[in-house]
Order: C-alpha cells, then sequence, then structure tokens
C-alpha cells in the first residue's frame, strides 16, 4: 500500500468515528490521532489546508483533510438516502369502490375556478376531488398566489389589489384567514419529517414590535443548510431562558449540534450549560460565543436572516400577537419555498433532505398536509 493510500485509509477511519467538527463553511477542527490537540482544516480558493506538520512540512494531502472529504461524501449520501420526496397529490383511485379503473371525465368549471373530473369504470360514477380546498369560493391558485404576495412581502391590502386585478374579489380579512388556516394546516404536518441538518447550529435574536411593545425574536439556524430549525418570543432580551429555543430545537432535528454558535448573551451561556454541556469532552457540544461583525467569526448568516424578518415586519408595521401566523408562516416560507442564492437556488428543506416536487409548492404542501 503507497504513503497516499495510507492516509486515505486513515482519513477514512477518522470520518467514520466522527472524530472531526464542522465550525462553519470550509473550516473543521479534527481531532489528532496521537495527542489531545486538534488541527484546522480550512479551505481557502478552493484548495484544503490543514496546520498538522505532515501538510505543513511535507506539503501533502494529509489524513485530516482526507476525513473531511470523506466525511462531505458521507453526509451526501445518507441525505440521498434517507430523503424525503413530498409529490403533488394525484387522484389513482375511485373514492367510492376504491378501483384503479378511472379516467377523466372532463372538467367541472364553477365561480371559483376548473376542476377535473373522474369517471370509474367499475361502479360508472364520477367524481371530483379539490384536496385542501373543499368548500372553498375560490380557486386554490388564487389562494397559493396570496400566501405567496404575503411573505414575499406585500400587504394584506396589496394582495388584495393584486387579487382583484386578477378578477378575484376578495376582502384583506378572508386573505388573513386563509394565511392562518394553512400556515397551521402546514406547520402541523411538516412538524412530522425530521430535517437532516449539520452539526452547527446558530442562534440570535432580534427586536420586534407586538401590539406596539418591543419584543424579542430568538432564532436558531443550521449554518450548513440555513434551516431555520426553532423559534420563540421573550418579553426580554438578558432575561430569558434561551434553554426552551435549545431543546425545540433537538427535539425537531432528533439530535444535538458539534457546535453551537451564539453572541455573548448570558441569556445563551446559560441555556448551553442546561441542554449542551457535558462531563465528558469528547461529547460536549464546543460552544463559540465571541462572534462579532467582521473578519472569521462573524455572523453573517443569521444577519441575513434577521433581515428578512425585519423587512417583513416592516411592511405590516409590527405584529398584533406573540403566535401571529406571520413568524411561523415566514419560517416556513423560508424554509420550504424561498430559493436562496447562497444554496445555489435551492430551499434550505432541499439542502436538509426534503424536496417539494410540483410547480406550486403551496399546492403540494397543503395537499399532503390535508392527506395525512
Amino acid at each position: 500500500m503507497t504513503e497516499t493510500n495510507i492516509r486515505e485509509q486513515k482519513g477514512l477511519d477518522i470520518a467514520k468515528r466522527h472524530d472531526l467538527i464542522r465550525v462553519r463553511d470550509g473550516f473543521y477542527k479534527v481531532h489528532s490521532q496521537t495527542t489531545k490537540r486538534e488541527y484546522n482544516v480550512v479551505k481557502m480558493s478552493g484548495v484544503w489546508h490543514c496546520d498538522c506538520p505532515d501538510h505543513l512540512n511535507r506539503h501533502t494531502h494529509c489524513k485530516h483533510m482526507h476525513a473531511v472529504e470523506f466525511s462531505l461524501k458521507f453526509k451526501e449520501q445518507v441525505r440521498e438516502i434517507t430523503k424525503t420526496v413530498i409529490q403533488p397529490v394525484t387522484v389513482s383511485t375511485c373514492q367510492f369502490c376504491k378501483s384503479d379503473r378511472i379516467k377523466l371525465f372532463g372538467i367541472r368549471h364553477n365561480k371559483s375556478g376548473d376542476i377535473q373530473r373522474f369517471s370509474c369504470l367499475d361502479c360508472h360514477r364520477t367524481f371530483s376531488i379539490n384536496l385542501g380546498f373543499e368548500k372553498m369560493k375560490h380557486d386554490p391558485k388564487a389562494v397559493t398566489s396570496a400566501m405567496q404576495l404575503y411573505f414575499t412581502g406585500e400587504s394584506l391590502r396589496g394582495v388584495q389589489k393584486f387579487l382583484r386585478l386578477q378578477g378575484v374579489k376578495v376582502s384583506h380579512v378572508t386573505i388573513y384567514t386563509w394565511i392562518k388556516k394553512y400556515t397551521g394546516l402546514m406547520n402541523q404536518y411538516l412538524e412530522k419529517i425530521t430535517p437532516q441538518v449539520g452539526d452547527a447550529w446558530r442562534a440570535d435574536e432580534i427586536w420586534v414590535k407586538i401590539r406596539g411593545d418591543m419584543k424579542y425574536l430568538f432564532a436558531l439556524m443550521d449554518d450548513e443548510t440555513r434551516f431555520w430549525i426553532a423559534q420563540e418570543v421573550a418579553d426580554s432580551k438578558e432575561k430569558h431562558d434561551a434553554s426552551t429555543l435549545f431543546r425545540k430545537g433537538k427535539e425537531v432535528a432528533q439530535m444535538k449540534p458539534k457546535v453551537i454558535i451564539t453572541d455573548g448573551l448570558q441569556s445563551y451561556h446559560d441555556a448551553y450549560k442546561k441542554e449542551f454541556w457535558e462531563i465528558d469532552r469528547t461529547k460536549r457540544t464546543l460552544h463559540i460565543n465571541h462572534i462579532h461583525l467582521k473578519g472569521d467569526m462573524n455572523n453573517n448568516k443569521m444577519e441575513r436572516m434577521n433581515g428578512e424578518i425585519r423587512d417583513r415586519e416592516k411592511i405590516v408595521r409590527g405584529l398584533k400577537k406573540k403566535d401571529s401566523p406571520l413568524l411561523k408562516g415566514y419560517q416556513l416560507y423560508h424554509n420550504y419555498v424561498r430559493p436562496h442564492m447562497a444554496l445555489d437556488g435551492a430551499t434550505p428543506a432541499d439542502k436538509a433532505g426534503i424536496e417539494i416536487q410540483g410547480d406550486n409548492k403551496w399546492i403540494t404542501l397543503i395537499q399532503n398536509a390535508s392527506k395525512h
């Protein structure tokens, strides 16, 4: 076996033992196999570098760099194997006799739009299915267009004006009812799906106005996929117990991170002690709480998400209550619908192993939520 193959094999062994920690994009800490120290593996200009003697003195592709590469491959393979695919709901059986011998039977026209009709070749009955939008006066595309416009930044009355241009007459109160109804329905369904998030999470807080009073929205995000894991609204910043946020994060992801990145707020330090600290160093989550605005330890990813929330909150001029559908709905929109430039046009859900198919992701989610 050549020296290069030996390094690759050792790197593979390190990756299998998970003896490395992802701190952020292109930065990993790999445990030494002979001492207690850790080596920093950093990607610069598309090339991996390590501060171990083997790489510094011999300029070789060391085992620590191989370990990082194998770890990245393992994660992609796991996400592909465990990927959750949410497909648009299709009609495959008769709703009366459950026969799969059905055919298209024209279109049913009404004021709310056109709905496909089906005919069963066994029981000879006809039927139509409007899953998720039963007894709705308006077309599903109008409802989902309203939700898309609202979460991309339009006010309720702005959405109302747009729909009127499309020939849909609806009040802003009805639009709010749609948003509240379907946000709750989709969240109940999506809470049962576990995202395949990474090992490093970020937490931050942003102030929001609720009924004219200043409150704080605490948010937890995965550094790798930008998946918004959990949120909660608090009355104060310094006195808030952030352990509830961390506990929610563990419940959603069904795991705990190897790294948690926060600012120096005492609430995060206390919550870290409650939820992540372990006597055993090998099992202990690393807490990085010395982030700053510039340099290599910034919190730009969370600041970008905070900017999204701030821009959306300005349009509505503050929230009316703590459990406003805007916050939960925007979390859903951020994770499952909104494409991110930093993720090459993918959504955080795509990167976390949850694929939403169909031209209209809102309809796909609503139909599946109603079905299940």
